[in-house]
C-alpha cells in the first residue's frame, strides 16, 4: 500500500515537472523570460531538464550572464546541459566563451564538437573551425555540412568540393549548399551537374538552382526551370520576381507578380522600387496600398519612387503617414526626404530630418553631410550649409563640390573661386562636377576672364577633356556677357557634339540680348534634339513677340499644336507650418485663399508704384491689349507665392519661394521693390539660381 502510494506520487510529480518544463520553454520562446523564471522558482521538484530549460531560456532572451549564473548553481549536470551552454553562447555570438566551456567539458559528443565548429563558422573564423573539424573523433552528416558551409561562405569553392567528395553521406542539405556555392561563383554548369545528379530534390534545391541562373543573368533558363518545378513556395516566387526586377525586365516581373499566389513583402518591395522608378507610379502605389505586412523597406521604396519621379508632395504625405503608423524612418527614407526637402525648398521639414539624423549619429557621415549641405543650400539657408561644411574634416571632393555649387547658385562668384583655390591648395583634385560648379559661378557673376582661364586649365593643368556640361557653362558665360558670336564660335570648335544644354544656353542668351538670327539657329538645333521640349518654342516666341512679329508667333503656336508640344505651366511653392503650398498662374485651379492673396497684391500695388515700379508688358508677350497684359503679369505664380508669404509668415522670417521656371524680369523687378516697401527678406529659387531680395536689392545684381 505504501509502495503503491509512493509510485503514484512519483508519477504525479514527474508529470507535473514535464508540464512545467514545457511551459518554461514556451514562455522563453515568447520572450517572457520573467514568467518562465517564476514557473521554475515555483517548482517543488526541479529535474536536470528543468534547469536546462531555464538556462536555455536566458540565452534565448539574450541574457547569457544570467544563464551562466544559473548553470553554475545546477546541482547536477548532464552532457545536454554542457551542450546547451555552448549553443547558448554561440547563438549570442560569444564564441570565445563557448570555447572556454568546450575546453572544460567533462565529456564531449558529436553535438558538442559540431556546435563549436558552427560557432566558428558563424563568426567567420573558418580556419579555426577547420582545425577543430579535423580533430573531431567522430563526424556526422551535420558536422560535414556545417564545415562545407564555412568553406563556401569564404568563397573557397574548390576546397569545399573536395570536402564534399569526402563526405560519407551526402544529404539533400549538403547537395543544395554545394549548388548554392557554385552559383555564387557563377559556375553554373557545375551547379547544374550536381542538381541533375541529385537522387531526390526538394523545393529548396529547385529554388537554389533557379535563383542561381537568375542572379547570374540567365533569366530565360531560370524561367524555364521555374516553370517545370513540381512545387513552388513563396521563396521560389519571390526569387524569380526579384531577379527579373534587378535585371530590368519589368514587364516579365509584373506578369509573374500578378499570378504569384502569395505576394510576399520582399517581392512587393522589389516591384515597388523597380517598376515605380520605371515610371508606373500609380500601379506600384496600388501594390503598396494592398500590402498588409509593410516593413521599413516598403515605406522607403515608395518614398524613393515618389522622390525619383517628381511626386514630392505625395512623398511628404507618405512620410507623415509612415510615422503615424508607428514606423521609424530608416536611413534610406531619411536621405530620400532630404532630397525632397531640397526640391521643394522645404526648410522646416529639412531641419526635422537633420534632427533625426543627429539622434541616430548619422550626421557625421561624409555622404550625409554632403546631402545636408545641398539641402540647406537649395532651401536658401546658406549659413547653415556653411556651418556643416566648416565643421566637417576631412572633406571629400563631393563636399567641396556641394559648397562650390552652392556659392555659384547664390551668386557668390568670389567666394566660389576662393573655395576652389583652397581645395586645390589642399591637394584635392577637382573632378568634372567641380568645374561645372566653378564655371557656373563665373557665369552667374560675369567673371568671363576667370572662367576662360579655368576652362583652359582643365586640359592643360588637370588633363581633363571638357564635356558638354562645361561647354554649356562657357556658352552661357559668354552669352550673358553679350559675346554671342564668341559663344557661337566656341560651339563650332567643340571637341564633342553639342547637346540640348549647350544650344539651350545659347538660346537663353539670345532671348536676353534679343538676337533673333542666332536664336533661330539655336531653336532649329534644339527642335531636332528635343522635338517635344516646349522651351525653344517659348523662347523664340518671346523674341518674336518682343519685336512685334505676331504672325511668326502664331506659326510657332500652330507648330506646337501639330506636334502636341505642351508648355510647362509656371508653378511656385512656399512652405508654411510644414505644409507646402503650390501656386500657378493663368487659369489653373486657384489656391484656397486666393481672394486674400489678391487683396494683398492690391494693397501692395500703390506702394510699389510709389517706389518706382512700372509693369513691363514685354514679359506678358501675348498678342493682347495692354490691360490684359498687366492682368497676366499680376497673376504670375511667384508674385502669388510672395503675397501668401507676407500674409502667413511672421515678421523677421525670410519668405522662401521656389519656382520651376526662370523668374521673369517683371517679377524680378516687382519682388525687389516688395522687399523694400515691406522690409522683408525674400529668397527666390528659380530653375537656374537663387535670388536674395533685401532692401530693394537682389544678390544677383540684376545679372541673371
Amino acid at each position: 500500500m505504501h509502495r503503491l502510494f509512493f509510485v503514484q506520487c512519483r508519477k504525479y510529480y514527474y508529470t507535473r515537472a514535464i508540464a512545467a518544463n514545457s511551459q518554461i520553454s514556451h514562455l522563453a520562446r515568447l520572450g517572457q523570460i520573467q514568467n518562465a523564471r517564476r514557473v521554475f522558482d515555483e517548482m517543488s521538484v526541479k529535474t536536470v531538464t528543468s534547469w536546462n530549460s531555464i538556462v536555455a531560456g536566458y540565452f534565448q532572451n539574450q541574457q547569457p550572464y544570467e544563464g551562466q549564473r544559473l548553470f553554475d548553481q545546477m546541482p547536477e549536470r548532464n552532457i545536454v546541459s554542457w551542450n546547451g551552454l555552448i549553443s547558448g553562447y554561440v547563438k549570442n555570438g560569444m564564441v570565445k566563451e563557448a570555447r572556454k566551456v568546450f575546453d572544460k567539458m567533462p565529456q564531449r559528443n558529436v553535438i558538442s564538437w559540431t556546435a563549436m565548429v558552427r560557432g566558428y563558422v558563424e563568426k567567420g573564423l573558418v580556419e579555426e573551425a577547420e582545425t577543430l573539424f579535423w580533430q573531431m573523433p567522430e563526424k556526422n552528416v551535420v558536422s560535414w555540412t556545417v564545415m562545407l558551409g564555412g568553406l563556401i561562405q569564404e568563397g573557397r569553392i574548390d576546397e569545399a568540393r573536395r570536402l564534399y567528395d569526402m563526405m560519407p553521406v551526402k544529404d539533400i542539405v549538403a547537395r543544395t549548399n554545394m549548388i548554392c556555392g557554385y552559383c555564387q561563383e557563377a559556375r553554373l554548369e557545375e551547379a547544374r551537374d550536381l542538381f541533375d545528379d541529385m537522387p531526390q530534390k526538394n523545393v529548396v534545391s529547385w529554388t537554389a538552382m533557379v535563383s542561381g541562373y537568375a542572379q547570374n543573368g540567365k533569366l530565360d533558363i531560370a524561367r524555364k526551370l521555374f516553370e517545370v518545378m513540381p512545387d513552388k513556395n513563396e521563396i521560389s516566387w519571390t526569387a524569380i520576381v526579384i531577379s527579373n526586377v534587378q535585371y530590368g525586365r519589368f514587364e516579365e516581373a509584373w506578369k509573374l507578380f500578378e499570378v504569384m499566389p502569395v505576394k510576399t513583402t520582399p517581392a512587393c518591395n522589389a516591384i515597388i522600387l523597380g517598376i515605380g522608378q520605371n515610371g508606373e507610379v500609380a500601379k506600384v502605389r496600388m501594390v503598396f496600398d494592398h500590402l498588409k505586412e509593410k516593413d521599413d523597406a516598403t515605406w522607403s521604396a515608395m518614398i524613393k519612387v515618389y522622390e525619383r519621379k517628381g511626386y514630392e508632395l505625395e512623398a511628404l504625405d507618405l512620410f507623415q503617414r509612415m510615422q503615424v503608423e508607428g514606423f521609424r524612418p530608416n536611413f534610406p527614407s531619411l536621405i530620400s526626404m532630404l532630397s525632397i526637402c531640397a526640391s521643394l525648398a522645404s526648410l522646416d521639414y529639412g531641419r526635422e530630418i537633420h534632427a533625426k539624423l543627429i539622434r541616430t549619429d548619422c550626421d557625421d557621415d561624409v555622404y550625409v553631410s554632403s546631402v545636408l549641405i545641398t539641402m540647406y543650400i537649395k532651401c536658401g539657408d546658406f549659413v547653415k550649409a556653411k556651418i556643416i561644411f566648416d565643421r566637417f574634416s576631412p572633406k571629400d571632393v563631393v563636399m567641396w563640390n556641394s559648397i562650390i555649387t552652392g556659392y555659384a547658385q547664390h551668386g557668390l562668384g568670389d567666394e566660389a573661386l576662393e573655395v576652389f583655390r583652397e581645395m586645390c591648395s589642399l591637394g584635392i583634385t577637382p573632378d568634372e562636377v567641380t568645374f561645372v560648379g566653378v564655371l557656373s559661378a563665373c557665369s552667374y557673376t560675369g567673371k568671363v576672364k576667370e572662367g576662360q582661364g579655368i576652362f583652359e586649365s582643365m586640359n592643360s593643368k588637370y588633363q581633363m577633356e571638357p564635356a558638354t556640361a562645361h561647354y554649356a557653362c562657357m556658352v552661357d558665360m559668354l552669352g550673358r556677357a553679350g559675346r554671342l558670336n564668341e559663344a557661337m564660335d566656341l560651339i563650332n570648335k567643340m571637341t564633342v557634339e553639342a547637346d540640348a544644354i549647350v544650344w539651350g544656353s545659347l538660346m537663353g542668351a539670345c532671348r536676353m540680348h534679343m538676337n533673333l538670327d542666332l536664336a533661330e539657329v539655336a531653336a532649329k538645333k534644339l527642335l531636332q534634339l528635343e522635338p517635344q521640349n516646349s522651351g525653344p518654342y517659348v523662347l523664340l516666341s518671346n523674341i518674336y513677340a518682343s519685336k512685334g512679329k505676331w504672325a511668326d508667333v502664331a506659326l510657332l503656336r500652330k507648330s506646337m499644336q501639330s506636334r502636341e508640344v505642351v508648355k510647362s505651366p509656371g508653378c511656385s511653392w512656399l512652405e508654411v507650418d510644414k505644409k507646402v503650398h503650390m501656386f500657378t498662374g493663368g487659369q489653373s485651379t486657384p489656391h484656397p485663399e486666393h481672394e486674400s492673396i489678391i487683396k494683398m497684391l492690391e494693397k501692395l500695388r500703390p506702394m510699389l508704384r510709389e517706389a518706382g515700379y512700372c509693369p513691363d508688358g514685354s514679359f506678358a508677350l501675348h498678342d493682347v491689349d495692354e490691360e490684359e497684359k498687366m492682368h497676366s503679369l499680376n497673376y504670375h505664380s511667384e508674385k502669388l507665392a510672395v503675397a501668401y508669404g507676407l500674409l502667413k509668415l511672421p515678421e523677421g522670417m525670410p519668405i522662401r519661394v521656389m519656382k520651376n521656371l526662370r523668374v521673369c524680369g517683371d517679377c524680378h523687378s516687382a519682388i525687389k521693390l516688395i522687399s523694400k516697401v515691406t522690409g522683408r527678406e525674400i529668397i527666390l529659387r528659380d530653375a537656374n539660381r537663387f535670388h536674395h531680395f533685401k532692401d530693394g536689392v537682389c544678390s544677383c545684381r540684376d545679372y541673371w
